[in-house]
C-alpha cells in the first residue's frame, strides 16, 4: 500500500471515530447545568458561610428550576456531526463556551466570565 492510500485510510477511520464518538446534545447540556449549578453554590456559599446547609438546600430547591430555564432558553449546542459547539447567548451576544469530540466535552474559561456578568446583570435589575 502506498503511504497515500493509508493517510486517507487513517483519515476515514478517524472521521468515523469522531462522528461515532461525538457528545450529544443533552451531555453538554448537562455538563453545562452541572456547572452553573456549581457556580450558584460557590456565589451563594461566598454571601453566607455560615448557613452553608441552608444555602445549598435552596439552590436545590429553587437552582435547578432557574438553571434549566436558563439552559433551555439561553444555551445552544451546535452539532456538526465531528465535533460539537456550546455556545450561550446573552444580551444579544453569542460566545462559546465549550466544544465535545471523542466522547468528551470541554467548557472554557469564559463559562466564568458569562456567569459572573448573567450574576451581575440579576443582581443590577
Amino acid at each position: 500500500m502506498s503511504k497515500t492510500r493509508i493517510f486517507a485510510l487513517s483519515l476515514i477511520a478517524i472521521m468515523l471515530l469522531a462522528f461515532v464518538t461525538n457528545p450529544s446534545k443533552e451531555e453538554q447540556e448537562a455538563r453545562v447545568k452541572e456547572k452553573a449549578l456549581a457556580l450558584m453554590k460557590n456565589a451563594a456559599s461566598e454571601k453566607d458561610k455560615q448557613n452553608n446547609e441552608l444555602v445549598d438546600f435552596g439552590v436545590q430547591l429553587f437552582g435547578n428550576v432557574l438553571v434549566d430555564q436558563f439552559i433551555q432558553n439561553n444555551v445552544k449546542v451546535y452539532n456538526y456531526y465531528f465535533f460539537s459547539l456550546t455556545k450561550i447567548r446573552w444580551e444579544g451576544k453569542e460566545s462559546t463556551i465549550g466544544g465535545g469530540a471523542f466522547k468528551q466535552i470541554w467548557l472554557s474559561p469564559k463559562i466564568d466570565e458569562k456567569a459572573k456578568e448573567i450574576v451581575t446583570a440579576i443582581k443590577g435589575s
